[in-house]
């Protein structure tokens, strides 16, 4: 579905991405796994066309590399930003039909799904969004870009900041999305999620992938976490 392969991008003389390569199948939970800084963000913003890049992006065969943001999003590819980018001023109504294509038809998600899924967003359609928790914020943005009726969605962070609670709605809202027939490659922080989810994984480190393979072979290759996720301490 999703084929990325020798892409380079760059924030002014700095070289963010190094050549990255990245698959994701129909109907695929993948999870890009990494410290902060390494490229994660930008690679989902250049595979959307809102970051300069050089390199190969495929989506359902057709090449997307180069097209402006808006129509990466006309052939499928939803995109949720780590800023949630919700509009404060509508509400929460008013946001999700905002996700909704011109012309589109019925798609895989509509408004009653994310009411039926999120009663506290039902009970407040006609309140503003920008008053909203950091947790409905977050699940009104997802909502809204399922609207579009995208083949796959990228999603950035989308626990980064939540109580455990939300973090676990947020997790069987990942779960519904995958079991409507929609592909998504995450990016998350946290582990334990994203074990639990994918079907695949990427770790990268330094603009590049050093990892990439299953949950359980991750979980097993224990020189890969040590040296490109966990955190030491050289105090001593």
């Amino acid at each position: 579905m999703l084929e990325v392969r020798d892409l380079h991008a760059w924030y002014g003389k700095s070289h963010v991405l190094q050549g990255v390569d990245l698959d994701v199948g129909a109907n695929e939970i993948v999870a890009v796994l990494g410290r902060n800084g390494v490229g994660r963000s930008t690679l989902l913003k250049a595979i959307m066309g809102a970051v300069e890049c050089r390199g190969d992006i495929r989506f359902l065969g057709k090449p997307i590399r180069g097209l402006p943001p808006f129509e990466v999003a006309l052939r499928g590819v939803g995109f949720v930003p780590e800023d949630r980018a919700i509009f404060p001023g509508l509400t929460v109504a008013q946001n999700l039909l905002l996700g909704v294509k011109r012309g589109q038809r019925a798609g895989r998600w509509s408004v009653e799904d994310t009411w039926t899924s999120f009663p506290q967003l039902k009970e407040r359609a006609d309140t503003a969004a920008g008053v909203l928790s950091g947790g409905e914020q977050q699940m009104l943005t997802i909502c809204r870009t399922l609207m579009g009726n995208p083949s796959l969605i990228m999603i950035d962070e989308p626990t980064e900041g939540l109580a455990p609670q939300m973090i676990e709605r947020i997790a069987d809202l990942l779960r519904q999305i995958a079991g409507r027939g929609i592909a998504i490659l995450l990016v998350e922080q946290k582990l334990s999620i994203a074990l639990r989810l994918c079907r695949r994984l990427y770790v990268m480190g330094h603009g590049r992938m050093v990892f990439v393979g299953t949950p359980a072979e991750f979980d097993a290759n224990h020189a890969i976490r040590r040296e490109w996720l966990e955190v030491s301490d050289d105090r001593g």
